[in-house]
């Protein structure tokens, strides 16, 4: 026995080579995200019918008391039988694609097992696609896992061999010999497929952390150089900011050379091949062309698809990003290589990476630019807007989650959604009613919240009666930001920030307060009155929204600050409820 559990072990680590192979297949990651529809079941079902069959040939026939550890088997003789691995790939497959790939894989290596023959040819086959069955199942109460721990599939693979054992008591004849053959290759299986299926779930996890880490490498790259790049494109595309942003970009990406364009001209080159790539240059190559009206990233591989006539120029390959403002491609930037061969995953997912975070920072610059040509320009001074460190947190935060927690992520999408859809109304409306304001603050607290779930809490308690009453768009947002900047963001834990809306006769009286560090005592007389810088530009909003109360709203309307004597702030405010706007 304990010479066929060496046997089996050397045999495993040929088994468990070819399953590091296989881990590496783009196809195995599809597995590992779960996109699974008929046409991959039955792929993956082959795929580990393949690799049970494997198994099999990884055995070692047994007869009697002696064993036959050859690499090909043909047929089997009435009293000899196959201490074997097939198990391993089944089992895996159960794990990993549910039920119907468990099954298939079963199938395929319970017939190949079944056609070699023996006596125990019929149980042994038999077996094979029933512990695929309960596998897939058994990996249904594990569904949360992205992939089963060692440890857990360990301790289900030592039931497989027991579940063939048990069939081949039951089902082989004559009894003598099965219960011998049980005796002597029982327990070299049950070791043997258990370590084996623990091993191929840890080379699975392992693969499956590896491409992780370096996604968030790469992302992290990419955030490096959108932020050291994009105060330069800001200033819009010019040969000077080109420049400038071409010799970060170049020095960042380890890229030959690196190219940057408008939609006409080329506007600077460094590295490789600048003796001969001169800005001014009209970009004419059907590489650039496709680019700049697909809007997508793209990849030539030839020195004539990078649009380089000369013979001896050591570009080769390119990689090129659109950057966007808004639908609209502005200009590329050209990422150059010496060799096709140099341009890899890792090189395209920077390439993807760096063209989404350049043009969601253009298009967020170019919508605030937007705001400048609002149509009524008192409004348009004193309307609320959306502050640049929020969106740009949030639009990181959104990158940040779109690998960590898809769902999250989407979550987090749909609220800015939501949020940016009503400052868009700020332009059309000079009042809206409570309801649609308070809409807007939940969006805004659906997004603050994820950044800073365990600092502070907001409540709201809202009358009723009150849901009609009209008031200047953007009113609260500013408000209550304004008590998470400088009120509650500093406290670890158990900040609190109360909303309560509330009618007295024909009026609508609001009321923010926290328990915060309240306002300086200087400032209380001078708070909404005149413009307050500071670094997260907060006072430029309250003051925005106070002149705003007033001038829609009247006098009666605006902010009153307050500090409580138990600690925090407060802010109150009055508006009538009418649906007349006040001259």
């Amino acid at each position: 026995m304990d010479n066929l559990t060496l046997l089996l072990i050397e045999r495993m680590g040929i088994l468990l080579t070819l399953a590091f192979i296989l881990t590496r297949t783009p196809l195995f990651r599809q597995l590992l995200d779960r996109e699974l529809h008929v046409g991959t079941s039955i792929a993956f079902s082959v795929m580990f019918g393949l690799f049970g069959i494997a198994g099999t040939y990884a055995g070692v026939v047994v007869q009697g008391e002696s064993y036959l550890p050859a690499f090909w088997i043909f047929r089997l003789s009435y009293d000899e039988i196959i201490a074997n691995s097939t198990l391993v790939g089944v089992v895996i497959g159960g794990l990993l694609g549910g039920p119907l790939v468990g099954l298939g894989a079963g199938v395929i290596a319970g017939l190949h097992v079944f056609q070699l023959g023996g006596f125990a040819a019929a149980p042994m086959g038999l077996s094979i696609p029933i512990t695929g069955l309960l596998a897939g199942y058994v990996a249904r109460f594990f569904s949360q896992e992205r992939v089963i721990s060692p440890s857990k599939a360990m301790f289900i693979g030592m039931f497989a061999p027991i579940i063939q054992m048990s069939l081949l008591l039951i089902m082989a004849a004559p009894p003598e010999l099965a219960r011998t053959m049980v005796n002597v290759i029982g327990i070299p299986m049950v070791l043997t497929n258990s370590v084996s299926i623990a091993i191929f779930t840890t080379m699975i996890r392992v693969a499956l952390q590896e491409a992780e880490r370096s996604a968030a490498i790469e992302a992290e790259r990419s955030f490096t150089i959108a932020e050291r790049i994009l105060p330069h494109l800001k200033r819009g595309l010019t040969p000077q900011t080109a420049q400038s942003a071409a010799l970060v970009l170049q020095k960042e990406t380890k890229a030959a050379a690196v190219a940057v364009t408008d939609r006409e001209r080329l506007l600077a080159h460094v590295g490789v091949g600048a003796d001969h790539h001169h800005p001014g240059e009209a970009i004419h190559s059907e590489l650039d062309m496709r680019a700049l009206y697909s809007g997508g990233i793209d990849k030539g591989l030839t020195r004539e698809s990078v649009g380089c006539k000369r013979k001896n120029c050591n570009l080769h390959a390119a990689i090129l990003v659109p950057i966007k403002e808004g639908d609209s491609v502005v200009g590329l930037i050209k990422l150059y290589y010496r060799r096709p061969q140099q341009i890899g995953k890792v090189q395209e997912a920077l390439a993807k990476g760096l063209g989404n975070l350049i043009s969601n920072q253009l298009t967020l610059s170019l919508t605030e630019q937007m705001k400048g040509l609002m149509k009524d320009a008192e409004l348009r001074m004193l309307q609320a807007q959306i502050h640049p460190h929020f969106l740009f947190n949030t639009l990181n935060s959104i990158v940040t989650l779109i690998r960590i927690d898809p769902q999250l992520a989407r979550h987090m999408t749909v609220q800015l959604g939501v949020f940016m859809r009503f400052n868009l109304k700020l332009t059309a409306s000079p009042l809206v009613t409570v309801r649609q304001e308070l809409d807007h603050l939940h969006a805004y607290l659906e997004i603050i919240k994820i950044r800073f779930s365990e600092q502070f809490a907001v409540r709201t308690i809202i009358d009723a009666g009150v849901e009609e009453a009209l008031i200047p768009p953007g009113t609260l947002q500013p408000l209550v930001e304004n008590c998470i900047q400088h009120g509650v963001r500093d406290i670890t834990n158990g900040g609190e920030i109360i909303l309560h809306v509330k009618r007295e006769d024909v009026h609508v009286v609001f009321q923010i307060e926290d328990n915060g560090q309240g306002f300086p005592d200087n400032l209380l007389p001078v708070l909404g009155k005149v413009p307050m810088e500071s670094k997260e530009g907060n006072g430029i909003g309250i003051h925005n929204v106070n002149q705003r109360l007033i001038s829609l709203c009247g006098q009666d309307a605006q902010l009153h600050f307050a500090n409580k004597q138990e600690g925090g702030s407060m802010i109150t405010f009055t508006i009538p409820i009418t649906k007349e706007v006040s001259a």
